[in-house]
């Protein structure tokens, strides 16, 4: 049986396929910052895009309007070898409704991990600051993502194998960010407008890791739920999961013994043609699903909720009420005797995995995840995941709210990625480029003007930077947030302490812009 763990997002959060393990009789799937999505972004093909669908069936607010436009890419930006001068298409979303002029600021999303829409889409924050500072806007989408295929455009050419995969790692896709603004801005004629990063989850990663490398091109960072600490040697590689499950714990002691449980009720009914016969009128799956899927699907459905435990209803992952966690646990707390009592367990995981998947009551059917990459994530995440990005995400306690527990074996996990792409992995590589040990004073000699903001219900925030460095490396920490939340479209329902993360971050970007306006001595 295959589970697949799915956390986001972000992250970032924010998949490490394959570097899978053996559990139950299969192998489960590490998370990556953004995992599964279950409801697809439609593919904007026009050249400007207005407001409409969005992840999940949510509704894009009326604001977000873009042309799509492309970029000629450098495949290769470290060699001079004849192969590397071959270009691609990057895909871009440009705004410039709000901007002033030339010496106005240009804010730049780092791609993450998926098409770019989806993530142009789900930053509002970008959206409705960019009025009061009269920026542009622009999200550029990563290589080997979305529209933005290297050797011709083609998926299934740039995915053909380890030399072509080989030109999809972050040196690249920074140099890419880099080379790209340079060309805008040349463009523009605007050679002195501020440009700020903003990404989240992975794309968090990339926003410091771009302030890091390119200085002179990018002059602030916001990097929300960016876990770049999350490598071996730098993380528990128990962290993770442990957040999970404190997630579950502190919402109802007796939903997270329930799901703990839950696990060997569900491995033992697959195992017997009986309980396969129990779980298939129990759950309707949709057609080329499987009722093995149901392990999965509940894993998924918990990690994600912890993830996105926001406080408003969203459709970034899938549509979802406010708090998924809580809503998740109501349902499996509720008396049995409301619901189907042929099977009480059965009936209490049905309805969990329904909060999740079904929170607007228009799925007729539990669809299985194996298939489902609707964002086209999986084949560049998988192949990341194992050559550079191999994040510490793969240890389970004895209490973990997943089960059964998985002790953490670093060597098997070099293995099993060895193995998936037929490489060596870097697992050290990222630490060696951009740096990890003593990250505070490292940081605090050689960089300036990065916001890092945390949730802590966030289970990537174990990873993230969680204590101000300077006066200009400040970490927004907020107990009771959820992955990239501050990057979120604002709601009326927002809490309080939202409002004031989004206040801060504002007023931030606002001395920086004055400092740089200082700074180059640009009247504004």
């Amino acid at each position: 049986m295959e589970k697949v763990i799915a956390a986001a997002i972000l992250l970032l959060l924010y998949c490490q396929a394959a570097a899978a393990r053996t559990w139950s009789g299969g192998t489960r799937r590490p998370p990556m910052p953004a995992r599964r999505y279950t409801s697809p972004l439609p593919q904007h093909r026009q050249h400007v895009v207005t407001a409409g669908a969005g992840a999940g069936g949510m509704s894009v607010p009326a604001m977000v309007q873009y042309e799509t436009r492309h970029y000629t890419q450098r495949l290769d930006h470290f060699n001079s070898a004849p192969s590397s001068y071959a270009t691609f298409q990057q895909r871009y979303l440009i705004n410039s409704t709000f901007w002033r002029g030339k010496t106005s600021p240009i804010f730049l999303y780092a791609g993450n991990e998926g098409s770019i829409d989806l993530f142009s889409n789900n930053t509002g924050y970008m959206w409705e600051t960019a009025p009061r500072f009269g920026a542009m806007l622009v999200f550029v989408e990563h290589r080997y993502y979305g529209e933005s295929m290297p050797f011709g455009g083609s998926k299934a050419a740039a995915y053909a194998d380890a030399g072509t995969k080989g030109y999809l790692t972050v040196a690249q896709a920074l140099a890419d960010y880099a080379s790209f603004v340079q060309s805008l801005k040349g463009n523009l004629s605007a050679p002195e407008a501020p440009v700020l990063v903003f990404g989240g989850s992975y794309g968090g990663m990339l926003a410091v890791w771009m302030r890091l490398k390119y200085p002179h091109i990018v002059m602030g960072a916001v990097a929300s739920s960016a876990p770049i600490l999350s490598f071996y040697g730098l993380a528990d590689p128990y962290a993770f999961y442990d957040r999970v499950t404190d997630d579950f714990k502190s919402e109802s002691k007796h939903c997270y013994e329930f799901l703990r449980k839950s696990w060997a009720v569900l491995d033992s009914l697959i195992a017997t043609k009986e309980g396969t016969a129990l779980l298939k009128s129990t759950f309707n799956m949709c057609n080329g699903s499987s009722v093995e899927d149901i392990p999965t699907l509940l894993e998924s459905a918990v990690v994600n909720a912890a993830m996105t435990d926001y406080p408003t209803e969203s459709g970034f992952l899938t549509s979802l009420p406010a708090y998924p966690v809580r809503e998740i646990c109501r349902a499996i707390d509720a008396d049995p005797s409301s619901g189907d009592k042929s099977h009480p367990v059965l009936a209490r995981v049905r309805a969990a995995m329904g909060v999740y998947y079904n929170h607007t009551g228009g799925a007729a059917c539990f669809r299985g995840e194996e298939d489902d990459d609707p964002y086209g994530m999986y084949d560049g995440w998988n192949w990341q995941a194992c050559t550079e990005m191999v994040l510490m995400t793969y240890g389970l306690r004895n209490d973990s709210v997943l089960q059964p527990p998985w002790p953490f074996n670093f060597t098997d996990v070099v293995a099993s990625c060895r193995n998936a792409t037929g490489l060596p992995p870097r697992p050290y590589w990222i630490e060696t480029e951009f740096g990890g040990y003593d990250i505070g004073n490292v940081l605090k000699r050689s960089a300036s003007n990065i916001i890092f903001f945390n949730g802590l219900r966030d289970p990537w925030s174990t990873g993230g930077v969680l204590k101000s460095i300077s006066d200009s490396i400040i970490a927004l920490v907020e107990p009771k947030g959820a992955h990239h939340v501050d990057l979120r479209f604002s709601s009326k329902d927002d809490p309080d302490w939202l409002k004031q993360v989004r206040a801060k971050e504002t007023r931030i970007i606002a001395r920086w812009l004055k400092q740089y306006y200082s700074d180059e001595a640009i009247s504004t």
